[in-house]
Formats: structure tokens, sequence, C-alpha cells
């Protein structure tokens, strides 16, 4: 019902979300829960209409990658043409149709002790089957507190099961996120380690 009542294909090439069983050991049963995929939390991004662009991409050890945070954020990804070596870093970014822009960036280690900590799948699973998915789905609910999105949006993302605790504890974590407004290029919104 979840799936239908969000338009999303459940289970398919998309990746917009999943059913999955999980283990309810206090029932002893295995129960049907519903997941947003990251690619589905995209769609709803880009369908609340406030969103011109919006990505999450992970970073390779080979890759050239560059940020900085401040009164000048700065992010800056050239993928390696090959051999990219191991996963290091995971980011999202999102630009506004009034050219404002945000953007987060994880390391792969504080992907894991964040999943660790507050995912309830993370032993078994999406964490297990698809990292490097979960990882781009994190990054971007963390990013997302930042977009000028409507109270819908943040209702379907509550909806994801698989998180552990409240939707602000699982989605909002001590992000690091800068808003610039591209016409004056002031900060329109800072954080560094959760503090606006």
């Amino acid at each position: 019902m979840t799936a239908a009542q969000l338009g999303m294909e459940p289970n398919t090439p998309l990746g917009q979300a999943y059913l999955i069983p999980f283990y309810n050991n206090k029932t002893h049963c295995s129960e049907c829960q519903f997941q947003l995929g990251y690619k589905g939390l995209i769609d709803l991004a880009y369908r609340s209409g406030e969103v011109s662009i919006i990505q999450a991409q992970v970073v390779y050890e080979h890759d050239s990658f560059n940020y900085s945070f401040g009164l000048e954020p700065v992010l800056k990804h050239i993928p390696a043409a090959s051999d990219r070596g191991e996963p290091t870093y995971v980011y999202a970014m999102f630009r506004t149709k009034e050219g404002g822009f945000g953007f987060d960036v994880m390391s792969m280690d504080a992907v894991r002790i964040f999943a660790q900590q507050y995912s309830k799948s993370f032993s078994s699973g999406p964490w297990q089957r698809n990292f490097e998915e979960m990882a781009k789905k994190t990054v971007l609910k963390k990013v997302l507190k930042y977009a000028p999105l409507k109270s819908d949006f943040v209702r379907a993302i509550s909806t994801d099961e698989t998180i552990k605790d409240t939707i602000s504890d699982d989605m909002f974590a001590e992000p690091d996120v800068t808003i610039v407004d591209s016409e004056t290029g002031e900060v329109v919104a800072a954080s560094e380690g959760g503090e606006t």
C-alpha cells in the first residue's frame, strides 16, 4: 500500500523502492517492510517541484576529489578513467530551481558507523548486499534536510520502515551542509557538526 501511495514500483530495476522480509524476534516470524531506494528519494525530490538537480555519487581512491565548507563552499569530483580503486567517500548535492545549492559528504567509515548505530538492517539485508546504494541513500537523507521541500516529501521519507529511530535521528544526524544563493553568492544556511 505504501509503494502504491508514493507511486513507486517496488523490487524492479528502477531501484525506487523495495519490499524486504525482516525477521521479527518478538513475533518469531518474517515481516515484509517497505524501504525507499536512493533512486526513490531522488524521484520524490524532483516531484516536489523545488529541485532542478539532485545527485548522489560514490568517490573512489583514485578519483580526483576536493571539497570544503564555509563561506565559499567547494565540491569537485572528477572520476578516474580506469582502476578507480576502493570507495572512500559518498556525497549528495542538490540545486534548487532558484539557483541555491547544498551538499554533504561522508567518508565510507562514517557511513558504516552511522549505519551500525541507526539502521536495524545493517547486519543483514541491503547494507550487506548493496552497501554503496545504501550509503548514497544515507547521505541523500542528510542533505535533503536543507532542501526547500514540502511536508509531503518528509512524510514520504518517514514511510521507510528500515530506519530504527525517529526520522530526525536517522536522517539528519550531524550534517555539514552549506546552501548558497547563486545570484548574490551569499550563504543562505551553513552548518558544521549539526550546528546551524
